[in-house]
């Protein structure tokens, strides 16, 4: 490709906000490092918000969950943008999953950090991403295309609505005063989906391993 197309498929709206969703991964660091508040006591099936912390613990932790909202709804954005423009390129198509991908990974792993993600589940999360990024690049190398599966669509749906939860962290206020509930136990919201993206993780990355197993092993 000649430097002009290489330019032209790169500084398009649609890779212009596949690329914003790479650099919002600095700042969300950026943004985690400076939570400084003590992390939750709880176990990870009876989670309770951190009894201790400072405004702008909590000011960060919104911050932070914002940043990846925003970026995430760019992987949608782009995608639409891509093709109602005309403007789907190889680039694009290796760009897009990569940027959700680190911005996804960097989430987790800050929240391991904060101890409000089990590390384990992580670990095997993003086992399963390397494990599926490679059963998909050896068939590509046969000519064969293993598309994107309705599970791995559900475990980033849930991974998304997980991690914006679990970021934001610290309860926020509930009209739900009649039921004696004066505040939402937002941080618990984020592991109950996180327990599913978990579940829809080990399932899709077992429904790859099917037909990468039946297109490529066994053809």
């Amino acid at each position: 490709m000649t430097k002009t197309g290489v330019t032209h498929s790169l500084w398009n709206l649609p890779n212009l906000l596949t690329l914003a969703r790479v650099a919002a991964v600095p700042i969300l660091i950026v943004l985690l490092l400076l939570v400084r508040a003590p992390a939750a006591e709880h176990n990870w099936f009876h989670p309770q918000a951190a009894p201790i912390e400072t405004d702008w613990d909590r000011l960060w932790s919104f911050l932070a969950g914002f940043l990846f909202l925003a970026a995430s709804f760019t992987d949608y954005l782009d995608g639409l943008l891509a093709r109602r423009m005309g403007l789907v390129t190889s680039l694009g198509k290796f760009l897009d999953p990569l940027a959700d991908k680190l911005l996804i990974t960097a989430a987790m792993i800050m929240l391991v950090q904060l101890d409000r993600l089990p590390g384990w589940m992580v670990v095997l999360i993003i086992c399963r991403e390397i494990a599926v990024t490679g059963l998909r690049a050896i068939a590509a190398e046969e000519g064969i295309v293993i598309a994107a599966s309705g599970l791995g669509k559900q475990k980033t749906l849930f991974q998304v609505i997980s991690l914006f939860f679990v970021l934001v962290y610290y309860p926020v206020p509930f009209p739900l005063a009649l039921f004696g509930c004066h505040s939402l136990n937002v941080y618990a919201v984020g592991l109950i989906f996180f327990y599913g993206a978990f579940f829809y993780a080990l399932w899709s990355g077992f429904d790859y391993f099917r037909a990468f197993w039946s297109q490529v092993i066994s053809k």
